[in-house]
């Protein structure tokens, strides 16, 4: 019998994250596949199976798990994705907004240094986006307008891993989600804001299918491969000079892309991770 783990965060309790396991679960089912959905714990992580569709972020256990069984999405894509700084580097050379790191603090009480401050603002203008390294649903983004906001961000996330990334204008409120399985665009969306910077339909912005072109297709496939990733949703800005990738998610929830195409995404991820485990 062929068999999988579906694995989940152990303290998980948001709808869009438990409808992904059964979704993909219902459709391995559909391939002969028993496909159990897990929490993640130390039983958890000893489980048998033939693979496992990773649906945490917990970078340990994945390492945990790779030395037993195939992951989809394997344990360094991951990690990587989950750590938008991480991602940022690993995609240098291809179109991203300018971006600078957080400096590491390990000193309470140190303050903000007011030539890194100008640093930031001399080379990303204003306003200038910050982001939490580690975040999702635009939760953890914020807008700096100027230096007053700018210092109250820095010295809030100052022990925080975070980043400044350069403001897109014309982009302001609006992108374009890419879900990819296998390395190729499966689905792809324009998401739009009026009320807010950030796009992302949890933050109240609205979905509409949109083609996805040859450059958007070709930039996709680069970053797929560069971060060594069997399933994503890429996020996109649209600048003057063509697309920019933002973030990648290597968990991106599928059921609003689902619904604003008509695309099965769990089907064609299903059949990806079939065709890899059971028919090379």
């Amino acid at each position: 019998m062929k068999k999988a783990i579906i694995l989940i965060n152990a303290y998980t309790h948001f709808e869009a994250e438990l409808n992904q396991p059964r979704r993909i679960g219902e459709e391995l089912s559909k391939l002969g596949v028993e496909a159990e959905i897990l929490r993640n714990s130390p039983s958890a992580i000893e489980a048998e199976g033939d693979f496992c569709v990773f649906l945490d972020k917990d970078k340990y256990a994945a390492r945990a798990l790779e030395k037993r069984m195939r992951l989809f999405n394997c344990a360094e894509a991951v990690e990587t994705c989950d750590d938008k700084m991480l991602t940022y580097l690993a995609l240098k050379g291809l179109p991203q907004p300018d971006t600078v790191s957080s400096l590491l603090c390990y000193t309470p009480g140190a303050a903000v240094e007011e030539k890194f401050l100008a640093e930031v603002e001399g080379r990303l203008g204003y306003p200038v986006v910050v982001k939490e390294n580690f975040g999702s649903l635009g939760k953890q983004v914020y807008l700096a307008r100027n230096r007053a906001e700018l210092a109250s961000l820095a010295e809030r996330l100052r022990p925080v891993p975070h980043l400044y990334q350069k403001f897109i204008a014309e982009s302001g409120g609006r992108d374009v989600r890419a879900i990819c399985v296998g390395g190729e665009v499966v689905a792809c969306m324009k998401r739009t804001n009026e009320g807010d910077f950030r796009s992302n339909l949890s933050a109240g912005g609205r979905g509409e299918r949109r083609e996805a072109d040859g450059e958007l297709c070709r930039l996709a496939r680069e970053v797929c491969a560069r971060l060594k990733l069997d399933y994503c949703g890429i996020d996109l800005l649209l600048s003057k000079e063509g697309y920019l990738v933002c973030e990648v998610n290597s968990n991106a929830f599928f059921g609003g892309i689902e619904q604003v195409t008509g695309i099965n995404v769990a089907a064609t991820y299903a059949d990806h991770i079939f065709t890899e485990m059971y028919k090379k």
